[in-house]
């Protein structure tokens, strides 16, 4: 490639550059004085790299532009760092002021050196007039970098630093150029050349610089993961071109084994490239070193924020879940580079070893009331386990259990409070690179440890909820049970009540027979139910209305008045899904209310019909009816009972049943009048009633 294209290439480059900066400058919209001055110096640095690459087209009047573009440049820059004087050293705006003086006298001294540079550059841009002024011009551009460092706090230099290293660089190099210009009476070319390059190498400096200096209301996010992988790239890319080089020079100068050697030293510097870029050491040292010396803050807190979410919800970069105890773990140690630790989380007087990493040990539990359990729920503070261990006095006396962790590989205890109570507490070990323990670094970790305890407290609560959901379905169960058990037993009575009368009946005897066969048959049921819990113990199957109602009322022969059945020939057949004896139960309990509200001169009616889909089970009795406040508040409120020995859960375990198997209960009653319960089914369809029947015959 010849010089001319090459000149034009780093131009255009860096003009490339410098817009994609001020394209993120404009994107905030809003800046101080400072910023707007900051986007003038970057535009007038676009205008100089295009008017330097149209001077090597060739481009007429191009020669002109580039003088003048430069001229302007230089001012734009030079102004930019004399506003920063008063600004970074905090001092008024006194005219008898030193540094005020020297602000005021750059400022005309330069802007009459802009003056000279574009007229005489404009009328003949190769005199050494030119020369001169720009020497002078990048001279008074080196003073200006020294006035605004001199001047600036010691404690914000840290946000200038790499603006006014590039800028004294940029001034540098002109100054070398148009000292040497003068000199010889012509510019030397390569070093002209090597100026479109130089300026795009200034253009992250300025970036960094406008990030660390968040008054300046400049929209620019420099990413950590970018930097990271930037940087990463950029110094294995360096280290590979040295080892090229090493190569070069060892196959140019080492004999007949030299291309040998090459090849070995390229090899092994891939290999040592590709073990370091492994190393979990070397890459925490390296994220370190960027976050202490290009970031003003050491963490990114969007993506600590987000990862620490993303860790505790379970969804990790393995996409696991995980068991929250060690998601714990890695939430805390991820952000310090730590490699694990472990946790302890109370359990009753204790606190126990609930979770470590791979290579930690599981150690005794810490009791409750011991000097480090009460330090960390009073104080909340992150424990240096070394620096505790040398001098307890720094920690209020705090004496560390022995046993605690291997002493060589403890570092931190960061404690896991919920509101003022302690849950727990993590015990992190050494990070893989050196890492300062300052007040960044623990409030990050207690900020973490807060939102750590959250989810321990909430999975604390599902687990107390969950138990007491349990308690209460086994209470509701049992409920039902005493229920059923209580009918049994009132069948029982009422043969023992008709037995001195009728006990040498044989059809009584027969009836005998049959009511305790029942009885034990649905005793045997209910301890099935026990066992199996709230649930029934198989899934529901094909169930004949006929069938299914002829053995409810035939269950209750012993009420009166005798219930008259009523089938409709369009269900006569049908079936429906269900638990036969559980909707018997439901149908017999239901009889039996209806007796016991009509008396034994009354009348009860059980019809089977057809509603489309449904099959409708009506229970009419003409008894005592009921009242509509009854009907809507208390007949189907579990434990409200009317009758003097009643259990008050029998309409509503018949209701629960109802609804479980996708029917509905519903209820019409009049007082002095009468009661019609109608349990609503749907019917199964003929094939799959054939399918069911036949699965389950």
């Amino acid at each position: 490639m010849d010089p001319r294209s090459i000149a034009l290439l780093g131009f255009a480059g860096a003009g490339l550059a410098w817009l994609v900066l001020a394209g993120l400058l404009i994107a905030r919209h809003t800046g101080d004085r400072t910023g707007r001055l900051l986007l003038v110096a970057v535009s007038l640095q676009i205008v100089w790299s295009l008017a330097h690459a149209l001077a090597f087209v060739p481009f007429a009047l191009a020669a002109a532009l580039a003088g003048i573009a430069e001229a302007l440049r230089n001012l734009a820059w030079i102004v930019l760092l004399v506003h920063l004087i008063p600004v970074t050293a905090s001092r008024a705006r006194d005219p008898h002021d030193p540094v005020e003086k020297a602000r005021r006298v750059t400022l005309v001294v330069v802007s009459t050196l802009a003056a000279t540079s574009i007229a005489v550059g404009f009328l003949d841009p190769e005199r050494d007039l030119v020369f001169i002024t720009s020497t002078i011009m990048a001279v008074a551009g080196l003073v200006s970098v020294e006035l605004a460092y001199r001047n600036t706090l010691p404690a914000r230099r840290w946000a200038l630093k790499f603006m006014l290293i590039g800028l004294a660089a940029m001034f540098g190099l002109d100054l070398l150029l148009y000292s040497n210009a003068m000199l010889l009476g012509r510019v030397n070319g390569a070093w002209w050349i090597a100026r479109g390059y130089a300026n795009a190498l200034l253009v992250p400096l300025i970036a960094i610089t406008a990030a660390r200096n968040p008054e300046w209301k400049l929209d620019i996010g420099v990413s950590r993961q970018v930097v990271f992988h930037s940087s990463a790239l950029f110094v294995a890319g360096t280290y590979l071109v040295l080892m090229a080089a090493g190569g070069y020079y060892v196959r140019s100068f080492g004999g007949d084994w030299s291309e040998i050697a090459q090849v070995l030293i390229v090899f092994g510097a891939l290999i040592a490239l590709v073990v370091a870029l492994a190393s979990g050491s070397v890459r925490a040292r390296l994220r370190v070193f960027l976050s202490k010396h290009f970031f003003s803050y050491r963490f990114d807190y969007r993506d600590q924020w987000l990862r620490l979410t993303r860790t505790l919800s379970g969804g990790g970069a393995d996409g696991e879940p995980g068991e929250l105890h060690g998601r714990v773990i890695r939430a805390l140690s991820e952000p310090v580079e730590s490699p694990g630790g472990a946790l302890w989380v109370r359990d009753g007087a204790n606190y126990r070893c609930a979770a470590a990493t791979a290579d930690a040990v599981l150690r005794p539990p810490i009791p409750a009331g011991s000097p480090l359990a009460t330090f960390l729920e009073e104080r909340e503070w992150v424990i240096d386990v070394a620096e505790c261990r040398a001098d307890p006095g720094l920690y209020e006396g705090l004496e560390l259990p022995a046993d605690l962790h291997a002493p060589d590989s403890a570092w931190l205890i960061v404690p896991l409070r919920l509101e003022d109570e302690l849950l727990g507490f993590v015990l992190l070990e050494r990070p893989l690179a050196p890492l300062k323990l300052d007040w960044e670094v623990r409030d990050l970790l207690k900020t973490a440890a807060r939102q750590a305890a959250s989810y321990l407290g909430v999975q604390r609560a599902v687990e107390a909820l969950v138990q007491a959901q349990q308690f209460a379905s086994f209470n509701r169960m049992s409920a039902f049970v005493v229920h059923d058990l209580k009918n049994l037993v009132a069948q029982l009575g009422l043969i023992m009540n008709n037995a001195q009368r009728h006990g040498d009946n044989p059809e009584f005897q027969a009836d005998v027979l049959e009511t305790v066969q029942n009885v034990m048959a649905r005793m045997q049921g209910l301890l099935l139910q026990l066992r199996a819990g709230a649930r029934p113990v198989e899934p529901p199957a094909a169930v004949p209305l006929n069938e299914t109602l002829a053995s409810a009322v035939a269950s209750k022969h012993g009420l009166r008045p005798t219930p008259e059945v009523e089938i409709d020939a369009a269900v006569g057949d049908r079936s429906v899904l269900a638990h036969r004896d559980r909707l018997e139960r439901v149908i017999g309990h239901l009889v039996q209310n209806a007796a016991e509200a009509t008396g034994p001169s009354g009348r009860i009616c059980v019809r089977a019909r057809r509603d489309g889909g449904d099959a409708l089970i009506e229970i009419e009795d003409n008894g005592t009816g009921m009242s509509e406040d009854f009907l809507r508040n208390r007949l189907f409120s579990p434990f409200v009972s009317t009758k003097p020995h009643g259990m008050g859960i029998g309409a509503f375990e018949s209701r629960e049943y109802v609804r479980e198997i996708g029917g509905s209960l519903d209820v019409e009653s009049t007082r002095e009048t009468g009661t019609v319960f109608t349990i609503r089914l749907p019917l199964l369809d003929c094939a799959r009633q054939q399918r069911l029947g036949g699965a389950n015959g």
